[in-house]
């Protein structure tokens, strides 16, 4: 990098209210996102690689159709709990507008209904000063980020990059049709082709100018690799494969927690990667989430999915002693949050939120 483009990046770091480039800087502005109209997806193939097996009939059987309202409404009031929390520990917080859900729409090849608006990680990806659109898998999420479109329109006339991965078709050809489940034991195989690039951005976890990925069932290697590419030489992204069958999003399998600090899925992870090396590293408590808890879009594993405020404070589920146990023997404040009823939905604190500003530079940690 020359002295001219370090100038520029310096003074994009102060003009812009988007900049972040850890998962552990100071955070200081946050969207969290909301359950309104949370509603089944139409029933797709590119579900099954990814849902837990005992689902697979609800979805079917609730295709289009709303989630239980009691549910709904006990997620509403945890993400009303958490965003208090945020606000009292210093945390702007913002949050995306209500969109219909449940409302058919189509392209030229297909249709279907949405899903939410809960998982801001999932559809937006904060590098620096820039916010990116993803090209995700799942044709119901194909438009979930017009509920971030007032957000997004603010940043961008205040100084941040907006950018937007290419819109994928999601046609048959997207997706492998013969796929079928290699079971836990089996070799991973991943329902997405290579006909066009998707990612989510909840497959990424970003270190400074490094940043970890991998390949999963809504990302391939052509969303990896237009991502690479879109960010330049500044950042470079380096493709982890683990020990599971159904990958879809990384921040339940492995998480920099602060500089020299990782948080690791005792199964998934079986031999700590070679960049990490260095680090010490933390392998998750099981998770104590009781097999009662529906859990409609993940394992019990999101136990790992906490976020940092800064690199000693962390949010972690409430009921979670174990985890909170562990990462205060780890070096770090515990925030608890009750958090169980969203977990319902499929994700945790990091997947419920997207960092927009967190207080450091552009540096190296491995």
């Amino acid at each position: 990098m020359t002295l001219n483009d370090l100038n520029r990046v310096i003074q994009a770091e102060r003009t812009s209210p988007v900049s972040s480039y850890t998962e552990w800087d100071p955070l200081e502005e946050v969207i969290v996102g909301i359950v309104d109209g949370a509603s089944f997806p139409t029933w797709h193939m590119s579900l099954p690689p990814v849902l837990p097996l005992n689902q697979h009939e609800t979805f079917r059987q609730q295709a289009g159709r709303p989630f239980p309202p009691h549910l709904v409404e006990a997620a509403r009031m945890e993400l009303d709990e958490f965003v208090r929390i945020l606000e009292g520990e210093g945390v702007t917080v913002r949050r995306p507008e209500p969109i219909p859900h449940n409302q058919t729409y189509s392209t030229l090849n297909w249709t279907s209904t949405g899903l939410y608006a809960a998982m801001p990680r999932d559809a937006l990806l904060v590098v620096g000063n820039e916010i990116i659109e993803c090209p995700m898998a799942w044709r119901s999420r194909y438009y979930e980020s017009l509920a971030y479109r007032p957000l997004l329109k603010e940043y961008f006339r205040a100084g941040a990059r907006w950018s937007a991965g290419p819109k994928p078709e999601l046609t048959d050809q997207q997706f492998d049709l013969d796929w079928a489940d290699p079971g836990e034991d089996g070799p991973t195989r991943l329902v997405v082709t290579e006909f066009e690039p998707t990612f989510d951005a909840a497959d990424f976890t970003r270190l400074g100018r490094d940043i970890i990925a991998q390949r999963s069932n809504v990302t391939n290697d052509f969303g990896i690799e237009w991502l690479q590419r879109h960010l330049g030489d500044q950042f470079n992204i380096h493709v982890l494969e683990f020990n599971d069958p159904h990958p879809m999003h990384i921040d339940a399998t492995l998480v920099p927690l602060a500089p020299g600090k990782l948080l690791i899925h005792p199964e998934r992870v079986t031999e700590v990667p070679e960049l990490f090396k260095r680090w010490d590293v933390l392998r998750a408590p099981a998770p104590v989430i009781p097999d009662s808890h529906p859990l409609y879009m993940t394992s019990k594993w999101l136990n790992m999915n906490i976020l940092m405020l800064d690199e000693e404070r962390v949010i972690v589920e409430r009921q979670d002693e174990p985890m909170i146990k562990a990462l205060r023997n780890f070096g770090f404040t515990p925030i608890p949050c009750n958090f169980r009823h969203f977990n319902s939905f499929g994700g945790s604190f990091h997947c419920a939120t997207l960092d927009v500003r967190r207080r450091g530079s552009l540096q190296s940690y491995l």
